[in-house]
């Protein structure tokens, strides 16, 4: 009998044993950091001299900073379009991922790849193709020059392939307006086309299109400009495209361990039933996703409203309130260099970011729930 008493007794202790050293990091890392900076929030402190009591005043002055409204409107924006564009954007590379085609594995490794790299190296690499002279205009140069050409090849392109499925659909035949081996055929006679036009000079580049200038980092213009006061900072839209492009691939990770828990016996189903697969998507894989919807849109939000180590390395290269967001308005208060530490404001700034965050995350699970 006290043997089963001391066996039970081990079960029940037996988790906390295992989650001891996690419940320890977390208490000492994380609890009494929050407690200390909830208490300097409420205090003026610079690291040197012994705290001083000053109740709310930090808070007050944090709201009437410009600095920090700036701050505040910049990260909101942020995380908003990149949480969005990066939850879509890992949606469609894992759907396409999903597909059972020979090498996939190479392509889910590549597409990997930007998440694994360090954000330092990825920063400096886009800081150089934004520049005046980069890539991203001399790209944008090219297209605007052949823009002529492209949309005849696009226009033959989207011509044919209704063609071609119309053809097969008329014959009875149950073709997708995306069959891959049209969209083969019709890319390829549309690039003869194409060629053959620009042989007998009727299309070709545009020989009046200017040198493309745009001055991405060091401006104060915000895009687009007929947004007015919901335009964004240009410097910050180019770390969007950056922040976008590094973490999308964790995410399409999610989702690709979530479309592989989909049963297949749904779509085989659906498809008997005669669903098209946009109907599919939208009544399968959609609501089977839910869950790791939320997920993705969690950690989406919290880890955009922490931005700082890419804002930290442009925002050398940009005007200070283009780029700020509220983790670098943080940190320039905790180390401004040569100036004295401001630990209070940015103690008050830091519980501000912290409530900020709980507060959309919880509202973005209502609306995920709904």
């Amino acid at each position: 009998m006290r043997a089963q008493r001391v066996s039970r007794a081990w079960e029940k202790a037996a988790p906390y044993i295992l989650l001891a050293p996690f419940i320890f990091h977390i208490t000492a890392f994380f609890g009494y950091a929050f407690a200390r900076t909830l208490y300097f929030s409420f205090t003026e402190y610079n690291l040197f001299a012994n705290p001083r009591w000053v109740g709310l005043t930090n808070y007050v002055d944090l709201f009437r900073n410009v600095q920090f409204g700036r701050a505040l409107r910049n990260s909101l924006q942020f995380a908003i379009i990149v949480t969005l564009a990066q939850t879509c954007l890992a949606l469609i590379l894992a759907v396409v991922m999903n597909s059972k085609v020979r090498g996939i594995r190479f392509f889910r490794a590549a597409y990997y790849m930007p998440s694994v790299t360090s954000s330092v190296v990825i920063t400096l690499i886009f800081m150089w193709l934004f520049q005046r002279g980069g890539v991203i205009n001399y790209l944008t140069t090219k297209f605007l020059e052949y823009r002529a050409p492209i949309g005849v090849f696009f226009a033959c392109l989207a011509a044919i392939q209704v063609l071609l499925v119309w053809r097969d659909r008329a014959g009875g035949w149950p073709a997708s307006w995306f069959e891959p081996a049209f969209l083969l055929m019709s890319a390829a006679f549309s690039f003869v086309l194409v060629l053959a036009l620009q042989a007998a000079r009727v299309i070709g580049p545009d020989p009046n299109v200017e040198v493309v200038r745009t001055v991405w980092l060091n401006t104060r213009q915000t895009v687009p400009a007929w947004a007015g006061s919901l335009a964004v900072p240009r410097p910050l839209a180019a770390i969007m495209i950056l922040n976008t492009w590094t973490t999308a691939p964790t995410m399409m990770l999610l989702f690709l361990a979530g479309l592989q828990d989909i049963p297949r016996e749904l779509y085989e189903a659906a498809a008997v039933d005669g669903a098209a697969p946009t109907a599919a998507f939208r009544h399968i894989t959609l609501p089977g996703l839910r869950n790791v919807t939320f997920l993705v849109l969690s950690m989406g939000l919290i880890s955009t409203l922490q931005m700082f180590d890419q804002v930290a390395i442009v925002g050398e290269q940009a005007p200070r309130e283009s780029v700020i967001t509220l983790a670098y308005f943080i940190y320039s208060n905790a180390f401004p260099g040569s100036a004295v530490p401001r630990i209070g404001a940015a103690s008050a700034a830091a519980i501000v970011l912290a409530v900020f965050t709980m507060v959309l995350v919880s509202l973005q699970k209502r609306i995920t729930r709904s």
